[in-house]
């Protein structure tokens, strides 16, 4: 657990602090652009269209793209028809991956993600082939300087999570993805910054390899997320200090 979120929160930071930022809006606008169109335009009632408005908030993305978004999904304005897709595939060492991409081409994305797979040493796989290893849930990321192990367990119990567990210098609260917004609303409430607020794919078995086969793995991971149509890549590696010193 602890190294996954630990992966996880940095690829987060590297996106911000790498990308560039009309990239990154980009991908956010598709993930509002689908929300909308699977949920409807209004972010109170439609819980993943709140999730992804969230996230363009974070990274600054401006009012009017984000409004845009909203009417091209609700089809208020015209443009391109967006799908959310899951694709499953093996990374070096047998390593499960999981790749979330939104695109208006399912066929040319299908063969340029085959292509950063086969190039990073992996293979894509049929549906269900991986994802059946993997738990959807939602992760809050709380610094212990923040509020004590107690106090944070009965807030985010009565809010609707599932755990508090330790991690290091944090706190990892775990729930239900329609329980992410109520259980996060419930600790910024308290004035705590969450560190890392993500829907997450989290490994049932996280599987251990050695630097090598690590530094490999996340090379593909970040190749993969390069891709203009990938939202989140997730493996069932567990991802250690010694790979990251790397």
């Amino acid at each position: 657990m602890a190294g996954h979120s630990h992966w996880a929160n940095i690829q987060h930071k590297k996106g911000i602090a790498d990308a560039k930022r009309g990239r990154l809006w980009s991908k956010l606008s598709r993930l509002i652009i689908v929300a909308a169109k699977n949920g409807g335009g209004d972010p109170e009632t439609n819980l993943k269209l709140r999730y992804a408005i969230d996230k363009a908030r974070e990274v600054s993305m401006p009012k009017d793209n984000i409004e845009r978004a909203i009417k091209r999904g609700t089809g208020e304005l015209v443009g391109d028809q967006m799908e959310e897709l899951q694709y499953e595939g093996f990374g070096p060492d047998g390593i499960a991956i999981l790749v979330d991409v939104v695109t208006d081409n399912r066929n040319r994305t299908s063969g340029e993600v085959r292509k950063i797979f086969e190039r990073g040493g992996g293979k894509m796989a049929s549906a269900g082939s991986v994802s059946f290893l993997f738990d959807r849930r939602g992760l809050i990321v709380v610094p212990r300087s923040a509020i004590d192990e107690d106090s944070l367990m009965a807030l985010a119990i009565e809010a609707g999570a599932d755990d508090v567990k330790s991690a290091g210098d944090n706190f990892e609260v775990l729930c239900e993805p329609t329980l992410f917004a109520p259980v996060k609303n419930a600790i910024t409430a308290k004035g705590i910054e969450p560190l890392q607020a993500e829907i997450v794919q989290i490994p049932k078995v996280p599987k251990e390899v050695n630097v090598e086969t690590g530094k490999k793995v996340l090379k593909l991971v970040e190749a993969l997320d390069e891709h203009d149509d990938v939202q989140n890549v997730f493996t069932d590696m567990q991802v250690t200090e010694a790979m990251l010193a790397e």
